[in-house]
């Protein structure tokens, strides 16, 4: 009978999802002699070199790429089963959550889910990973990832979606722009510069959509990756920038800034969180759910 280490699948997961052994072994909260050990023991097990040394560290082999959905999902299987069994304490608990939120969702939602795991449960650690243009991208479809927060769209069947809340548009200008007051007409939209933001993603696709939808040109001057570039932008020029609305309210603080509504009506897009199905009934995952649909209402009333 084939024996096996449940333990070694785990750090063979831990390794695909680090690609670099300090990294991994910092995460496991083991030595690099172990992580070492482990790994020669994994390779003799699945038959495979798994991984190639490079110079900044280590590539999966076809192998190992094949082999990732099945391991992460059986674990992940009996994750549910052990811990479907057992209480959650939250002010007790002791675990990583990897959480994949788009840029906004960043900015705007992650402090607040922050605040209430420091709170509520300070043993909780959270770790991010991009939410890019391909959702596969993120792992939350192989369950290595807890969830994804932003804006989903087209999900594979193994995703649980939940929506959190709908955000609209405004647009910033500085405060003592020389046309623009409290308010600005689509000539004055059309007329302006503009700051485009490209964050990767279906948050970059929903404000094109939803100009093309009002017909509303945008002579576009500079476009940034990321929207922490904006403000400096345009407090220094006469540029506009249109952002979702929620982010602009922060921005507002900054005396620099003021915030004036769309010249039309650009609709809202969706504030999603998305799941694998496996992690329905683990109770540590649903307390974390709860706790970020909380932190979503809250954001939302607020504003």
């Amino acid at each position: 009978m084939l024996q096996y280490d449940l333990n070694l699948l785990r750090v063979f997961v831990a390794l695909m999802d680090e690609q670099n052994v300090t990294r991994t072994a910092e995460r496991l909260g083991i030595t690099q002699p172990a992580l070492s050990n482990a790994l020669s023991r994994l390779r003799t097990t699945l038959r495979d070199p798994l991984f190639i040394r490079e110079r900044y560290g280590m590539r999966p082999t076809s192998k190992a790429e094949e082999l990732l959905p099945s391991i992460a999902a059986a674990l992940a299987s009996l994750d549910a089963l052990i811990l479907g069994q057992q209480d959650f304490k939250p002010a007790a608990a002791k675990q990583v959550f990897t959480l994949a939120p788009n840029s906004y969702v960043e900015l705007v939602l992650m402090p607040a889910i922050v605040a209430r795991l420091s709170a509520q449960a300070p043993g909780i650690k959270v770790r991010l990973v991009p939410f890019g243009a391909d959702i596969v991208e993120t792992g939350v479809t192989s369950g290595q990832t807890s969830m994804v927060l932003g804006r989903i769209t087209e999900p594979p069947p193994n995703l649980v979606v939940q929506h959190l809340m709908d955000e609209g548009f405004a647009c910033v200008v500085r405060a003592d722009h020389p046309r623009i007051k409290t308010k600005m007409s689509k000539k004055d939209f059309e007329q302006m510069k503009h700051v485009n933001v490209l964050p990767s993603g279906r948050l970059r696709a929903g404000l094109f959509q939803a100009l093309a939808r009002q017909n509303l040109r945008r002579d576009v001057a500079v476009s940034v990756t990321h929207f922490l570039a904006v403000p400096e932008i345009i407090a220094v020029t006469d540029y506009c920038a249109t952002l979702p609305r929620l982010l602009c309210l922060r921005l507002a603080k900054d005396r620099r800034l003021k915030v004036v509504p769309t010249p039309v009506d650009l609709g809202t897009f969706p504030l999603e969180m998305g799941w694998h199905v496996r992690y329905r009934s683990d109770p540590a995952h649903g307390w974390l759910r709860a706790l970020v649909v909380d932190a979503a209402k809250e954001i939302a009333s607020s504003s």
